[in-house]
């Protein structure tokens, strides 16, 4: 993708992934999710993870697999408003942006 991808899109992207799952879902599944419509590194989303569970937006549990913990993530009260807050954004946003391309203002 040739549009760079702000802190808030990628928060917005983490959160619905993580939603999509009531019981919470893991690190390495989440960035597979993100990177089916983003490319992005690993190394570029467990920062955001950390900073959306510092902002009470996600809480962590871990839970063995395979003879290892696996750190799952599970959307919070917090997090499922803000990512509410983000849903309402991005529909105003892109439709927008959508208006300016077919070339209304």
């Amino acid at each position: 993708m040739i549009f760079n991808t702000g802190a808030a899109l990628l928060d917005a992207i983490v959160l619905a992934v993580v939603s999509k799952e009531p019981e919470g879902t893991y690190g390495y599944k989440i960035t597979q999710d993100v990177r089916s419509v983003l490319d992005v590194s690993e190394s570029t989303l467990y920062p955001v993870l950390r900073r959306l569970q510092k902002d009470d937006c996600l809480e962590t549990y871990d839970m063995a697999h395979a003879g290892r913990n696996r750190r799952y993530y599970k959307l919070t009260e917090k997090g499922a408003a803000q990512l509410n807050l983000y849903k309402i954004e991005w529909i105003n946003y892109s439709s927008k942006i959508t208006r300016m391309f077919e070339g209304g203002i």
